[in-house]
């Protein structure tokens, strides 16, 4: 039975009733996936490609992952981060090596890398149904080339959520992110009306669904994950 583990930020982790209604990718991707295959959610709120491994995050996966496992390698939101030296890191430079360490924490175990492009931000669009330049772009243009340096499989969560964004509209997509109105849900009080980077349950399983999908154009055992439905 193989496991995925997923190494990623706060769009990607596991969350509880203190957080509600934010849900990561991660905690909802067992609805694509055969029910054989396990998830091992280690993606954590805020944390860079740095932090994650300063943390140890990345030694704890190393000493549970197998072989036949998967590691989801999902970063770029809080590398970005120029005003946290303690998160941010250079796209073509630290970004890189960095992504080439959990590359080679699954390859020295015999598992199975797949990078995964950061997901778009709600706050890029620049009218209703269009979205303007990303402040992800040299992180996905550097995921992309560690991808075809080091042959790992990728998925493009970004082009796909963009695409995803603007066929719905800058004010339906409101739903699949963390605005939501005051006096709803209890550690939310006063509500929020400008989170477009954290995912409410329906936002995670269209992004989910992405990922999915680019699991199904790689083929082979990527595909084998997913339900045959998919």
């Amino acid at each position: 039975m193989a496991t995925i583990f997923w190494a990623g930020d706060s769009t990607v982790q596991y969350n509880d009733i203190t957080t509600y209604p934010q849900t990561g990718i991660g905690q909802v991707f067992h609805l694509f996936l055969k029910p054989e295959i396990r998830i091992e959610n280690h993606a954590k709120n805020g944390r860079s490609t740095r932090d994650f491994i300063d943390e140890s995050r990345l030694a704890v996966i190393y000493d549970r992952i197998t072989e036949g496992d998967f590691l989801f390698i999902q970063f770029g939101h809080n590398d970005e981060k120029k005003e946290n030296p303690a998160r941010y890191t250079e796209p073509f430079s630290d970004y890189m090596i960095n992504l080439e360490k959990f590359v080679n924490v699954a390859r020295n175990k015999k598992a199975y890398p797949v990078l995964i492009t950061p997901l778009e931000r709600r706050g890029a669009f620049v009218d209703d149904w269009k979205l303007g330049e990303s402040t992800h772009k040299d992180y996905v243009e550097a995921m992309k080339r560690t991808a075809k340096n080091l042959d790992v499989p990728l998925v493009d969560l970004f082009s796909m959520s963009r695409a995803e964004l603007e066929r719905v509209g800058a004010e339906a997509s409101k739903a699949w992110y963390m605005h939501v109105p005051a006096g709803k849900y209890p550690h939310f009080p006063d509500g929020l009306s400008t989170d477009n980077t954290h995912l409410q349950y329906a936002g995670a399983v269209v992004f989910g669904g992405c990922i999915a999908r680019g699991l199904k154009e790689l083929g082979g055992i990527y595909q084998d994950l997913l339900l045959d439905e998919i």
